[in-house]
Order: C-alpha cells, then structure tokens, then sequence
C-alpha cells in the first residue's frame, strides 16, 4: 500500500524511461492478463487487485511520472463507513489506481460504462470489481439502475467512485457535471467526498482511446475534499462539489468552463 505523511503521498523515487510508452503498456500487458486469467476463474480477490492498482502505480514512476495525492486524511473522518466519491475523470490511469489510492480507507467498486465489460480480457477484471454499469443512451434508465444498485452495493460495505462526466475529458465542464452522484448519496443516506485529479499524464489514444502515450513531464494529481452530509434535496451540497473540484483544479491549470 502507499505511505502516506501527514495525509500526503508524493512519489519519492521515480525512474526516467528514455521509452516510457513501451516500458509501461509491457508492464501493464503483464498485469492485465494475469488479473485477466485469475479474474476469469473466479478467484481474483479484491486484495489482488489492490496489489495489482499499486503495482501500476509503481509501473507509472518506475518510467519517469510523479504521483501527488492529497486529504487522505478527511477518509479517517468516516470511520469506516461507506461514501460516495465523486469525482472529474480525465484518463484510463484514475480507474487502473483508485483503488490503491483510497486503500485501506475504502473498498470500492465503480460506476462504470456498459463497454468497459465487454472488452476482450479486460472484462473478466472489471465484472470482478461488481460494478453498476450504464448504458448511457438512456439517462433515465441509467439513474434508475446507479441509485437502484448503487444503493445495494453501499449497503453491502462498498465505497462507489462515480464519474458524472459524460466521458474523459481534460477541461472541466461545470455544466456537464450532473447530480448523480449526489441523488445516490441521498438515496442510500451515505455522506459523498469529492476529489478533484489530473491525470493528464496517461493521454487518450488515437486508436484505442484507453491507452495513449505517458508522458513523464506531467504528474498524476489527486485531491480529496472532507465528506458531506447530503441535506434537503442536495443543491448546496453539489454546488460545494463542483466548486471544490473546480478551484482545486484551477490552481493546477486546467481549464474550468
């Protein structure tokens, strides 16, 4: 797991790949498909896949990319209890580390795009996680089946990371952020923590939009705000979230609409 100081992780030994691309997708190829196989038979436990988020982490630095994760401390305010994390989502490297980051604080699952497990190999690691899947053609059916099984998995102990973002995307859309997360939050009477992250480094691909070019002269930037209770219909308490991760992500230089 990450050591973290004072409610700060940052990375203290970094390589600096002349060839990161192929350093690290060697890397990761390994890990997929071993997770892949182990997935498939049934037995990829959630700590494998911990061991498996942490080991990308390490894969990440090993070839020149510097992590910075902040207020892991506001977790330890929960007690143990279970949230929802909202956050932006701006490339492939959040949903490959998330879990390792937030460890042992939370166990979590995602809300994920219905895609995500049908990919060949990939998919066998993704239904191991039991996520809530959305289609994203229907919003109606899509909030339905979050807040329906969204609401089990919480009860069940499980932490949900939510992207409310219509896809990965660099600049912060305040108007595309919905109230998803927040609507689940308040179903399943659970406080939210928002965390606002750069991940810029691990660019989209032009082929295969999940694996684009590392580049090591960006860092990996997570923050996470303290939880909030979700009062009245939860107006105040998105527009606290959107203005956490809009501020936090201002002051790293990513463009807020």
């Amino acid at each position: 797991m990450l050591e973290y100081k004072d409610g700060i992780y940052e990375t203290q030994e970094k390589g600096r790949s002349v060839f990161p691309n192929v350093e690290f997708y060697k890397d990761l190829l390994g890990i997929i498909l071993r997770a892949s196989k182990k997935a498939k038979r049934g037995d990829y436990t959630y700590q494998e896949w911990i061991e498996d988020n942490i080991r990308v982490i390490r894969s990440l630095e090993k070839v020149g990319v510097e992590f910075n994760i902040k207020g892991i401390e506001n977790l330890s305010l929960l007690e143990g209890r279970p949230v929802v994390v909202i956050a932006n989502h701006m490339s492939t490297l959040e949903t490959f580390t998330l879990g390792g980051i937030l460890y042992p604080y939370l166990k979590v699952t995602f809300v994920v795009k219905e895609s995500l497990v049908k990919l060949p190999v990939f998919k066998h690691i993704m239904i191991s996680r039991n996520p809530i899947t959305v289609t994203r053609v229907n919003p109606r059916e899509d909030l339905k089946k979050v807040l329906e099984d969204g609401t089990q998995r919480l009860s069940d102990g499980y932490s949900v990371i939510i992207f409310p973002q219509t896809t990965r995307v660099y600049e912060f859309d305040t108007k595309e952020f919905n109230s998803i997360g927040v609507k689940l939050a308040k179903r399943a009477n659970v406080p939210v923590v928002p965390l606002a992250l750069k991940t810029d480094c691990w660019s989209q691909g032009k082929l295969i939009k999940d694996f684009g070019k590392i580049n090591i002269d960006k860092k990996a930037y997570f923050i996470l705000g303290k939880p909030l209770t979700i009062e009245g219909n939860g107006q105040k308490e998105h527009k606290e979230i959107v203005s956490f991760i809009s501020e936090n992500l201002k002051k790293l230089d990513v463009p807020v609409l």
